[in-house]
């Protein structure tokens, strides 16, 4: 099915072939009629499904013959439970509604900045993108109102009650009208969201895409046998004789991460590490500049690394292993996506050949194992 049966405008069709969309995921086709009729939704749906432009593009469209409401009054709320969320989110509605004929401003407010640039960007804002709790500091300074807001998205709901965030979304819940749109997603359906749920949307279009296993077909996976010694020459060596230009690293510890970037550096090849510790700022900036191709090397630890969305990533090095075999597969799984080949390398030191070959049978692929006692690492 073409985005054009879904009853978008000429401008938003537009809009999403500028930003190569080609056909409607799943949830897209499902959700976004139903949002246009203005009936509420509840979704279940994995991260990476599509949702995000699911609500994005038929909120845009319900814009384009609205009037503009007072200063600070918000007419989309959108709560989501991290910073890289808000951030993705409030990048998604900027992207689409660019050349829009009807221009509607988007922010996204989150913690761990200072909330004065916030205040002052509120003005004119008819798309807030928030976390929880800055929202409400926010609303306590009364520096804006959801008081006649039109339509409210939770986003991966059942994340922001297991972060804590429950009182919050309560009180949000009660200070915003009781007649609005409301369109709920989530990845699990437990008993607190069955209760939001119920209270809060009316009638809702139910729809659950499910989770579709990670396609490893398109993965090429190989392994390299290598002392610890050895292990950081031959990630250098790796990126440096393949040419790689983009290449996602992952490390278990923002420990770690930081001496692999200063390392990475000292030779030649620009780095930067993405973990909790680092500011907000320069967390974004290192994820904007990869996503754009003009960082090399991004150093990520699995934390943060949900954020990561590359549509053509083509390299991921597991420099170390992950817990779980569950996620070594999210891991890998950020190359090899929309039908695109990737390569996945893991580097693997005696202690952690137990481990692989428990994940590999997980997997139920087994992964070709190199040895590198033969190449020659000086120098890198």
């Amino acid at each position: 099915m073409p985005f054009k049966a879904l009853g978008l405008s000429e401008p938003l069709l537009k809009a999403i072939a500028d930003q190569q969309y080609q056909t409607p995921y799943p949830i897209q086709e499902k959700a976004i009629p139903a949002i246009l009729q203005g009936r509420d939704i509840l979704g279940h749906a994995k991260t990476g499904s599509g949702k995000t432009a699911s609500f994005v593009l038929p909120i845009l469209e319900w814009f384009q013959d609205k009037g503009p409401a007072e200063n600070r009054s918000i007419r989309v709320l959108v709560l989501a439970p991290t910073r890289e969320l808000a951030i993705q989110i409030g990048a998604v509605f900027q992207a689409f509604g660019e050349k829009l004929p009807r221009k509607v401003k988007t922010l996204a407010v989150y913690g761990g900045v200072s909330i004065n640039p916030q205040m002052i960007g509120l003005q004119n804002v008819e798309i807030l993108v928030a976390t929880p709790g800055r929202l409400i500091d926010l609303l306590s300074r009364r520096a804006l109102t959801i008081a006649d807001t039109d339509i409210l998205v939770l986003d991966e709901a059942d994340k922001m009650l297991n972060m804590g965030f429950a009182d919050e979304m309560k009180d949000i819940l009660f200070l915003l009208p009781k007649k609005k749109q409301s369109i709920l997603f989530s990845a699990t359906l437990g008993e607190a969201l069955e209760a939001i749920h119920k209270s809060l949307l009316r009638d809702p279009l139910k729809i659950t895409i499910a989770e579709e296993k990670q396609d490893l077909e398109q993965i090429e996976q190989r392994a390299y046998r290598v002392s610890p010694e050895r292990k950081g020459p031959l990630l250098r060596y790796l990126i440096k004789t393949q040419e790689m230009e983009q290449v996602l690293v992952f490390a278990s510890a923002k420990r770690s991460a930081d001496n692999l970037v200063e390392k990475l550096k000292k030779n030649g090849i620009d780095a930067a590490a993405l973990h909790s510790e680092k500011s907000q700022g320069a967390r974004t900036e290192a994820l904007n500049k990869f996503k754009s191709g003009r960082l090399r090397v991004l150093v990520a630890t699995d934390l943060v690394s949900r954020g990561i969305d590359i549509q053509f990533l083509p390299y991921v090095i597991n420099f170390e292993l992950p817990r779980s075999p569950q996620d070594y597969v999210h891991r890998i799984g950020r190359t090899g996506r929309a039908e695109a080949s990737g390569e996945a390398i893991s580097l693997i030191c005696p202690d952690d050949e137990h481990h692989f070959k428990v994940i590999q049978k997980k997997m139920k692929k087994r992964v070709e194992m190199l040895e590198s006692d033969d190449l020659e690492l000086q120098g890198y």
